[in-house]
């Protein structure tokens, strides 16, 4: 996942995937699904960022892992 804040806009973007989106669904005032034509999501758009949360704790995150979700089954 990409995360990338623009000042100027006071826009957040959460790139969710390199896939190109093909449409936009809107979920709330600002708040924007990019998705593909099969329905996937690749990126969320949140307008006015500043006004909806702090923008300096999303920019520094942890990111915890359940490593149970990464076992695989052996063929």
């Amino acid at each position: 996942m990409k995360v990338h804040y623009d000042d100027e806009v006071d826009a957040l973007y959460f790139g969710l995937s390199d896939q190109e989106p093909d449409g936009v669904i809107e979920m709330a005032e600002g708040v924007n699904l990019d998705t593909t034509e099969d329905g996937k999501i690749t990126g969320i758009e949140i307008l006015k960022a500043s006004t909806r949360f702090n923008i300096d704790t999303i920019l520094s995150y942890t990111l915890e892992l359940d490593k149970s979700i990464l076992k695989t089954k052996a063929a």
